[in-house]
């Protein structure tokens, strides 16, 4: 369990890797966060999120990247055609359930970080002969995983891809309950996790049920604004605890292998 901080510089931070947007919120997401990463599709919610993972792996830390619906080879495809360089990070793919062990142990020869991408869609594949009890298993089922990793290796980030997914695959019947005991499994791992959540267009709500956006401890919007011909890509911190951070709208670009935040979101300086 970690100790109760005495000062605000104890307080050790995770970037997101956007430049002009660390900087505007203390450096970065503070260590042990529950960030809810929210946008509709086209918002390069996984990309953001992927890119942390893939950065905090260069720096010697173990993230796992829990995809329900993408592929891992269509996540690695992505990530190459934005000219990410995956032979710099340790990578290890899980798409079987009894891979489990031996990327752990691969992982723990190699020592130095490294960046675990578990392929739900494909273990379900994997196992569809297999009868399961009920929907609920298949949470139960990412929660062993993680928390297998991290005992085993030390795993410092999670990302789940997506929870609207989740909410599909695994019906919830109180989900104000089951979301609360999902979020205290997180914490008590003490791990900083990235829980990406789909929304509509212009939908003032981040989230599907929307007590996860009182579970979280950050909110990142992304959306698309149309401007002129364009579409202009924006984001904005919309809370994020133990953080002096601008809540502003910034205009959000890839350019040069590295994501920007602009002023200008909303209404695009000309």
């Amino acid at each position: 369990m970690a100790g109760i901080i005495s000062s605000k510089s104890e307080i050790k931070r995770i970037p997101l890797y956007i430049q002009g947007l660390d900087e505007n919120i203390e450096g970065g997401v503070p260590e042990g966060h529950i960030v809810l990463v929210s946008g509709s599709a086209g918002t390069m919610k996984s990309s953001i999120t992927f890119n942390i993972l893939f950065n905090e792996a260069l720096k010697g830390k173990v993230g796992v990247y829990c995809s329900l619906e993408q592929s891992y080879d269509s996540i690695i495809q992505q990530m190459v055609n934005m000219n990410f360089d995956m032979s710099r990070v340790n990578l290890v793919i899980i798409k079987d359930l009894a891979e489990l062990r031996t990327a752990i142990n691969k992982m723990k020869s190699v020592g130095n970080g490294g960046l675990v991408i578990v392929d739900i869609g494909c273990i379900r594949k994997e196992i569809r002969d297999v009868k399961i009890a009920d929907n609920r298993s298949w949470l139960n089922v990412i929660k062993n995983v993680v928390k297998k990793i991290k005992e085993e290796v030390d795993c410092k980030l999670f990302c789940l891809d997506s929870l609207s997914a989740l909410y599909v695959l695994s019906r919830f019947e109180n989900p104000r309950i089951e979301l609360f005991y999902l979020f205290e499994f997180l914490r008590d791992l003490e791990i900083t996790s990235f829980l990406i959540s789909e929304c509509q267009p212009q939908s003032d709500k981040y989230s599907e049920f929307e007590i996860e956006e009182f579970l979280s401890d950050g909110i990142i919007h992304l959306r698309l604004t149309p401007f002129r011909r364009n579409v202009v890509r924006e984001i904005s911190v919309v809370k994020m605890r133990a953080t002096a951070c601008n809540n502003d709208i910034f205009s959000l670009e890839y350019k040069h292998n590295k994501f920007q935040a602009l002023y200008g979101g909303q209404n695009p300086l000309l």
